[in-house]
């Protein structure tokens, strides 16, 4: 009997193809994993916004104790991290979109990311209160505008994405001397591409800009590229992470040590060998310099490195929070503050302070007299909000796994 021939429509098999390849290509495991643990670390930070008692900036050498200052040094590897394996994971999408497709969703994701930003979580999680009179533009705004560049820059040869994000990291302190006064009516737009401050004040709103675009576009699209590197052998991939790790810590101590160019705050001897130490690694988040910037990345591709193919078990649970960030991001807030109201309640009798709208210098709420805890206190809150955590995105993660919904890549 002659077999039967029947004709095959080119495009579905294209699609079919597709989506084999999209199943039998597992997340990565390590990329997930440090975002996971960068997580965790994020919500420290935010746990010491609501809950510290200390009346000093942690990285205020002159009033600052190892602890303080520690505790929020390692909160700073959060948002380079997260910024780089934005890219990363943008260029891993490619397995299974089209640079087309990839465009139009970090368009559209961008634009949700600001709206969600500024209008969303700024009065539902971090004010309770709908009166917008301070508005901070921070992590998620500069996201958002990171992923619609990046919407541009998928089109052209890895090799100049890579260039234009190394000059952006590398140069970007070349314009320190540059003051938004300088530009005149044009002041707000320097704020939001270099300089952090005031965009908008008059009596009745204020808004702020604290992640300056430049420097974080650069960080994005040099994750972007990044992302080449995990279509490599596994022994390749951890050659290049570790020689591009130790070279980035060592261009961090050099330029560090020299003290000249890299970061607007040179660092001195001060009145130990350990808060010299501190001065050394006190470098400028606001906007990230090229040090900072160093500081932090090196490390982390060193631990890309190290879980490469293979995640400790007590390492786990972060994969969780890994796979579902800006879901985890959007909740943390409002159960801090939540808890912050029971604390409130409890000490106080009432809690009106948490619903007045918040000034620049108590940002994102008001204080009552003599708020907070030790840092004792803070971390013991933030393990409960870890925790509690938990359980709700294991099963948003599991939700997204099994569904098909595009929707759910919004979140």
């Amino acid at each position: 009997m002659n077999a039967i021939s029947i004709p095959l429509d080119p495009a579905r098999v294209k699609a079919a193809d597709a989506v084999s390849a999209a199943i039998h290509r597992p997340r990565l495991e390590s990329v997930d994993l440090l975002r996971g643990i960068i997580m965790i670390i994020m919500a420290l930070d935010h746990t010491r916004d609501f809950f510290t008692n200390a009346a000093f900036l942690p990285n205020d050498l002159s009033q600052t104790t190892p602890a303080y200052f520690f505790t929020r040094w390692i909160t700073h590897f959060c948002a380079p991290v997260f910024f780089l394996l934005t890219g990363t994971g943008a260029y891993l999408s490619l397995r299974r979109k089209s640079k087309r497709e990839l465009s139009r969703f970090l368009l559209t994701r961008g634009l949700w990311l600001i709206f969600l930003d500024a209008i969303v979580l700024r009065c539902l999680a971090m004010q309770f209160n709908f009166d917008f009179h301070v508005t901070f533009l921070i992590v998620l705004w500069t996201l958002g505008w990171s992923m619609i560049i990046l919407a541009l820059l998928v089109y052209l040869p890895d090799i100049v994405v890579a260039a234009f994000g190394i000059l952006l990291i590398a140069g970007h302190n070349l314009l320190d001397l540059l003051v938004p006064s300088s530009f005149g009516r044009f002041a707000p737009l320097w704020s939001i591409l270099h300089v952090p401050g005031l965009v908008s004040a008059n009596p009745q709103h204020i808004v702020a800009v604290a992640y300056p675009l430049i420097p974080w576009v650069g960080v994005t699209a040099v994750g972007y590229v990044l992302g080449r590197i995990f279509a490599w052998p596994p022994d390749r991939r951890k050659a290049f992470l570790l020689r591009l790790g130790l070279a980035l810590i060592a261009a961090f101590i050099v330029i560090r040590a020299i003290n000249i160019y890299g970061d607007p705050a040179p660092w001195a001897p001060q009145k130990s060998a350990l808060f010299t130490i501190l001065s050394f690694l006190n470098t400028t988040k606001y906007p990230p310099s090229l040090l900072f910037l160093l500081m932090t990345l090196g490390p982390a591709l060193l631990f890309l490195r190290a879980v490469d193919n293979r995640t400790p078990q007590f390492l786990r649970p972060a994969l969780i929070y890994g796979k579902v960030p800006l879901f985890y991001y959007a909740v943390h807030f409002p159960l801090i503050h939540l808890i912050a109201v029971a604390a409130c309640a409890i000490r106080y009798g009432h809690i009106y302070w948490m619903f007045q709208s918040p000034t620049l210098d108590q940002y994102p709420f008001s204080r009552p007299p003599n708020w907070g805890f030790g840092l004792p206190g803070v971390y013991l809150i933030w393990a409960c909000v870890v925790i509690g955590l938990y359980p709700v995105c294991r099963r948003y993660a599991a939700l997204k796994q099994r569904s098909s919904n595009p929707w759910l890549s919004y979140l």
